[in-house]
């Protein structure tokens, strides 16, 4: 998609600030990160979200890249979280299949308070 920003840095016609890569996927830090490791997983090819028809590859290749994310930034013994918001009542700020990989600190909980 010619105006996608995520399909923009996946493919290096926008410069980032590149964790992994390999010839599927893209992972990049956050320009707003919300965590001291806040790190987007993105296919390169274009996806809206997880309830796009995608390839059973390119989610290997992005859960490899959680993990490779996390090993590199030093999470990976600590903890994260690894986050997708699909659809406007998710609040998905870019259309375009994304995880957030987040971690560093303590996260909380994510179980919602009305639900404790």
């Amino acid at each position: 998609m010619s105006d996608c920003i995520f399909c923009k840095i996946a493919n290096h016609e926008i410069e980032s600030e590149y964790v992994y890569e390999d010839d599927l996927v893209c992972a990049f830090r956050d320009a707003s990160p919300e965590a001291p490791v806040h790190v987007l997983v993105v296919p390169k090819a274009h996806y809206v979200n997880l309830a796009d028809d995608i390839p059973a590859e390119v989610l290997v290749a992005m859960a490899h890249a959680v993990r490779e994310v996390a090993k590199r930034t030093g999470i990976d013994k600590t903890g994260f979280r690894v986050v997708s918001n699909a659809g406007k009542d998710a609040d998905q700020v870019v259309q375009h299949l994304h995880v957030h990989v987040l971690g560093g600190e303590f996260l909380g909980s994510a179980i919602l308070p009305e639900q404790r």
